[in-house]
């Protein structure tokens, strides 16, 4: 088991390791000039960014106090989510990438027709200029300029060497073979004619000395140019993709409303609404403001009946008790409900329940209870407290009801759900997966989960999984909004 874990490390740090060099290639190395200014600072981003995400992570179960967790959190946290959508959208620029080197190609291909080619010369020579004929061109004689402001360039730089984005550098940039197409695109007003005895002085400017040259414009490769439009088209992409899913969750869940028809469910219970909330992630970002807008949402339901399906905090009681005191507003006619997720166990399970318990919401640790008007409420242990002797226990949660009765359960993670149709359950409540968080993790949450989001049916049972009210890691839901859920249950009776 520890050689397997040892190799999970491995592989995610490798995996990291090679995401953040794909995007210092490309935005950084690609894009700026060997040795200038912006290729240092991009290079010193590339090595300071993950460092502080590595801290991030870390800074928590190494002990570090909880300001400085708060310090790291949001840069850290925040630079996952951002590679997370640069690596996708380069990738995706890798495609894009020949079609617009390809374009400029045939742009700066030189005119078939000389007087045409010289046509064009003269139309971007600075007015007043008169531009000879090329050698060995049929034609008059000297051509009169018109009165453009910028020039292409033909001709390749001197061998070797080609002017970068901040200066001279390489023809062929980083990459061998690359010279082929590393001819400039465009670039400032051409110097021609200016020296030569005769040539006219534009309207309004000083004659300029004899000898006394224009300055040579600078020049940007088509290599260059194509990877700071990729560069750039990606970096907004993957900037707005997580501005906007930042967004998302702290403005705080929305509430969704499901109907859920029960076979045993009375009619007496018809309609009986359960508020379900799970994963809301107290830590080191989202604090008390994000449990005060959780609560008021809950609230303007007016449930029945509020379930708390576990991942509440990423922390401490010490740390992020005062965060959690809002839970102590919720109101529900027959009470609030609670059971542990896998994040408890890293926080201090034992005390968070007895501190929810002081807020007024009931801990259901492998236990049931009677909701009066006709169906049972259970609710078992996180199966991550198993290595602390707590997980679950379905035989003492279940095993001796009437199975006459309806039954919910909660249970935090939807792994369970075979274990809630072997023991008569009705409904499970689940929460966990996060539907994903982040587009594409939903594919990677289907791999480790029987449902990912929503309602689904096992057997006799039923599973409604909620995509939960917080965030871990990156604050950040892209693809899968946060959400409290109303459950309304419904009788076949009715």
């Amino acid at each position: 088991m520890a050689a397997v874990v040892v190799f999970v490390i491995i592989l995610v740090v490798a995996l990291l390791a090679g995401a953040h060099w794909y995007v210092w290639r490309r935005l950084v190395r690609d894009t700026t000039a060997r040795g200038g200014t912006a290729r240092r600072l991009g290079t010193a981003a590339a090595w300071v960014l993950p460092l502080l995400s590595f801290a991030a992570l870390m800074s928590g179960r190494a002990g570090a106090p909880f300001w400085l967790e708060r310090i790291l959190a949001w840069p850290g946290y925040l630079w996952l989510a951002v590679l997370l959508y640069l690596v996708l959208a380069l990738l995706l620029g890798e495609v894009a990438r020949p079609l617009l080197r390809r374009a400029l190609d045939r742009r700066a291909a030189p005119s078939d027709h000389p007087n045409e080619a010289d046509a064009a010369r003269a139309a971007a020579a600075p007015a007043g200029v008169t531009v000879p004929p090329r050698a060995g061109a049929p034609g008059q004689g000297p051509r009169p300029a018109g009165a453009a402001a910028a020039v292409a360039v033909d001709s390749p730089p001197a061998a070797g060497r080609s002017a970068g984005p901040e200066g001279p550098q390489s023809a062929a940039g980083d990459e061998p073979g690359a010279a082929a197409s590393d001819s400039p695109v465009a670039v400032g007003v051409a110097n021609l004619g200016a020296d030569e005895p005769g040539a006219a002085t534009p309207r309004g400017e000083e004659p300029r000395p004899a000898g006394d040259a224009v300055p040579a414009p600078v020049a940007v490769s088509r290599r260059v140019f194509v990877s700071r439009i990729v560069g750039g088209a990606a970096a907004a992409a993957a900037l707005g993709t997580v501005g906007y899913g930042t967004y998302g969750v702290l403005r705080g869940p929305r509430v969704k409303r499901v109907t859920v028809p029960l076979a045993k469910l009375p009619r007496a219970a018809h309609g009986f609404r359960v508020a379900v909330v799970s994963d809301i992630h107290l830590g080191p970002i989202l604090g008390r403001a994000h449990t005060q807008r959780i609560v008021e949402s809950i609230n303007a339901t007016q449930p029945d009946l509020v379930a708390v399906v576990g991942d509440l905090v990423d922390g401490s009681v010490a740390d992020l008790g005062s965060a959690a005191e809002p839970l102590a507003q919720l109101r529900a006619r027959h009470g609030s409900f609670f059971v542990t997720g896998n994040h408890e166990y890293f926080s201090g399970a034992d005390e968070w329940v007895d501190h929810v318990r002081e807020l007024g919401l009931r801990p259901l640790r492998n236990e049931r209870v009677e909701i009066a008007g006709g169906f049972d409420l259970a609710g078992v242990d996180d199966v991550a407290g198993e290595d602390e002797g707590q997980g679950p226990d379905f035989v003492r949660a279940l095993g001796d009801r009437d199975r006459s009765r309806a039954a919910v359960l909660l249970a935090h993670q939807p792994v369970v759900i075979h274990d809630a149709v072997e023991h008569g359950v009705d409904l499970q409540l689940s929460g966990h997966t996060h539907g994903g968080q982040l587009w594409p993790g939903n594919f990677l949450a289907e791999l480790a989960n029987p449902t990912v989001a929503g309602l689904e049916r096992y057997g006799d049972t039923q599973l409604y999984v909620s995509r939960g009210a917080g965030a871990w890691g990156p604050p950040v839901r892209v693809g899968a909004p946060s959400d409290i859920t109303v459950v309304q249950l419904a009788s076949r009776q009715a």
